[in-house]
């Protein structure tokens, strides 16, 4: 930037001999442009200095000027969630729920703040022995441990958390649980379903489960009652993201989970003209399967224990049995207290519906998007599958783990995908992953579990780790080209985001962050140091960061990762490229200094 800065220099000083003052005004506009394209937002982040660990990070050149630090943020904030804070509930509307759905506050409120872990932290409990039990100071909560002691979610021995395997429909143990649906759903047992979300998902056991035999589960819940469910499932290593069906779609594509799951997750599904159900619907794909435990399901035995009656519970079972058939799906199995639908395969169904003109719910037009699921409303209306998708309903997709590496038929839906640029950036992400391998040893290790990959574009980098013992949140920016349902098509997970709000987890979530360019995409619209902040508050204490960013972001970011009392080093990448480079950082382990202070 120095040189920049010196030909500016003698422009100017030329400029105001010879040039006429119109040609200075646009080489001044010109300039400005081009250094506050170098910026992320309107905030500039002037820093000078930088952690050196490996290679030498010398920003001194850089137009950055100052260094930026950051205070702690008080002790009530350790378990801060920007965009679902109860603290906020009470000025967003109660119906359906509404007030836990995403808030994120304004610019003039956001905290600039680094957050504390809890007093007593300590590093987790490695996998796979996290899924079993936690340290309790690192998610310090008791009200399920008082509340569904009975039912055996968790119990609390001396400086730990112990999860038995229990829920509020598998008391018993969640493997027996799973053992039944299994037999109910063969799919479940030979590859064909790999994707799954469980929708209301306690402390994720279901997902759990399901990790042992093959099948990879996005465990959904909102931020109630039942304190920090998504928490504890990340705590065990367990994939898990906050959210809730509510007034706007989930935040993932149609077409995408091979099957989805409530566990007496107590969504009223019939209530609302269905668009809970229409929800689950759109997010399945064809031939997929919706699994329900709990009310109304066995009703004829349960109903007695629901604080019901029978007559009531039949009812529900109708209507429940009804709204399902108006969707297209059909009774698959049922046995004791677990009950399977089906979405149809093709559109058979879907075009009798449409010769209908009473029909309800009504196909959706035309003019909604079926993927647009970015703080969009859910209506109530069926979203159609394309009739154009002959290979993604869920009997025409390879099985696991042939899928990992088929291209996906959506990837021509993708501007200028094709087979041959998915076949190339495949062979692309094993190379990187090789030399991240060599570059952070941690990577393929139990020191490592919980990924995020923020700004993927087809789950390259979680396609080449999937060997490793760690599983990848593939995060899709909702600005971006909409390669989501090529990740999911792939038998992976992922979820759309805009990094200029905060991601729907708790603070300590993720083992390692990897960046690839996304501060280059973003600085436009998003604000570096918030989205570093954010960055600093879902990775856990002792965590790690990859960013591939150019060489210019590269020195700033080192710097304001110095304000987050990250240590970074500078690498090459495997092509060492001049404009490209990769800082590995790490996150300290450090504890609260104004525990009694009022957040900053």
């Amino acid at each position: 930037m120095k040189d920049n800065d010196d030909k500016y220099e003698k422009a100017e000083r030329g400029s105001t001999k010879i040039l006429p003052k119109t040609v200075l005004l646009i080489l001044l506009c010109g300039l400005s442009f081009y250094l506050g394209g170098l910026y992320c937002g309107k905030n500039k982040l002037q820093v000078n200095d930088v952690a050196k660990a490996g290679s030498s990070l010398d920003v001194g050149n850089s137009p950055q000027a100052n260094a930026v630090s950051f205070p702690e943020c008080s002790s009530d904030y350790q378990d801060y969630t920007p965009c679902t804070d109860p603290r906020k509930w009470k000025k967003y509307g109660t119906h359906r729920l509404t007030f836990m759905e995403r808030h994120c506050p304004p610019v003039f409120d956001r905290k600039q703040c680094l957050v504390p872990p809890p007093n007593g932290y300590k590093s987790p409990i490695r996998w796979p022995k996290s899924k079993n039990e936690c340290w309790y100071r690192n998610v310090p909560y008791d009200w399920i441990n008082k509340q569904k002691s009975n039912q055996h979610w968790l119990k609390k021995e001396g400086e730990k958390f112990h999860f038995p395997g229990g829920g509020t429909m598998f008391p018993n143990g969640v493997s027996a649980y799973v053992d039944l649906m299994q037999d109910l759903i063969p799919e479940m047992k030979d590859g064909t379903i790999r994707t799954a979300i469980d929708t209301g998902c306690g402390v994720a056991s279901w997902g759990g489960d399901l990790l042992d035999r093959g099948i990879l589960t996005v465990s959904l819940a909102p931020r109630d009652n039942h304190e920090a469910q998504v928490q504890f499932a990340l705590e065990r290593g367990i994939p898990a993201i906050l959210g809730i069906i509510s007034t706007q779609r989930l935040p993932f594509p149609s077409n995408s989970f091979d099957m989805a799951h409530c566990s007496r997750c107590l969504i009223p599904w019939t209530e609302f003209g269905g668009v809970y159900l229409l929800e689950v619907h759109r997010i399945l794909r064809p031939g997929g399967f919706w699994v329900l435990s709990g009310p109304p399901v066995n009703y004829e035995n349960r109903w007695k224990g629901w604080d019901t009656t029978v007559e009531e519970q039949r009812t529900n079972y109708e209507k429940l049995q009804d709204l399902l058939t108006s969707m297209c799906f059909k009774m698959y199995a049922k046995k004791d207290d677990i009950a399977v639908w089906r979405k149809s395969p093709d559109n058979a169904c879907y075009n009798k519906l449409s010769n209908d003109p009473d029909a309800y719910p009504p196909k959706c037009d035309d003019s909604l998007e079926p993927d647009s699921a970015w703080y969009t409303p859910i209506r109530p209306c069926v979203v159609v599958p394309s009739p154009k998708l002959k290979k993604t309903g869920l009997e025409s997709t390879p099985k696991w783990p042939q899928r990992l590496h088929a291209t996906p038929e959506r990837i021509s839906d993708v501007p200028g995908g094709n087979g041959g640029l998915f076949k190339r950036d495949d062979s692309k992400w094993k190379t990187r992953a090789k030399h991240y391998k060599k570059l952070l040893p941690a990577v393929g290790s139990d020191k490592i579990r919980n990924v995020m990959d923020m700004n993927t574009a087809y789950g390259g980098l979680a396609a080449a780790l999937v060997d490793d013992p760690l599983w990848v949140m593939n995060v899709v920016s909702s600005y971006a080209a909409n390669t989501l349902p090529v990740v999911f098509d792939r038998g992976l997970i992922g979820t759309y985001h805009d990094w200029c709000e905060a991601f729907s987890t708790y603070p300590r979530t993720y083992d390692l962050l990897h960046v690839d360019g996304l501060f280059t995409s973003e600085n436009q619209r998003c604000e570096m140091k918030y989205v570093m902040l954010e960055m600093d508050r879902i990775l856990r204490p002792t965590g790690y960061a990859i960013i591939r960013e150019s060489s210019y972001f590269a020195e700033s970011i080192a710097s304001v990762a110095k304000g987050l009392r990250w240590s970074c080093r500078k690498e090459q990448t495997e092509s060492e490229s001049e404009n490209e480079k990769l800082l590995i950082c790490q996150k300290k382990l450090w504890y609260s200094s104004n525990a009694t202070s009022e957040t900053k």
